[in-house]
């Protein structure tokens, strides 16, 4: 039997700044799934669950077109308590809008710079967010120990 072992792919940049958050994030107490799609066509790049059951979006850009590209953004707003921009040192902040949270973030970690306004979820969207988000983190774990499942 031929085993087949896949080169690594280098992470790009907004992958290494999701890193940073979910370190950032895990050091407060929250659980988080990187590129969480919480219904189709839409895909955020980290979706947090805090020690109370709140839930957090992070959206991670690493430059300035990655920022004016994204028209979606807005939409991500329903589906979380709080929304955050996550950012390395070289980015144009003054671009992000001031209503939402403001992370500062490299690979090793980051910096809550700016908590965005907390706009809670109704009782059964919360619900079934967790439990989408509790399952999805539980098949890429399966997954991670059996490949083939």
């Amino acid at each position: 039997m031929t085993t087949f072992t896949p080169t690594p792919v280098p992470p790009q940049p907004g992958q290494i700044l999701a890193r940073g958050v979910c370190r950032l994030l895990a050091s407060h107490g929250f659980a988080c799934v990187e590129e969480f799609v919480p219904k189709r066509g839409k895909r955020l790049d980290v979706m947090a669950i805090g020690p109370k059951g709140e839930l957090w979006i992070v959206e991670c850009k690493s430059s300035r077109a990655d920022f004016t590209s994204d028209a979606k953004w807005q939409s991500y707003l329903e589906w979380g308590d709080r929304f955050f921009w996550a950012v390395d040192a070289d980015f144009p902040v003054d671009l992000l809008p001031e209503e939402s949270g403001l992370i500062l973030a490299d690979s090793h970690g980051g910096e809550i710079l700016r908590m965005g306004p907390e706009t809670r979820l109704a009782g059964a969207r919360r619900k079934a967010l967790t439990t989408k988000l509790a399952r999805d983190a539980a098949r890429r774990l399966q997954g991670l120990r059996d490949p083939r499942l």
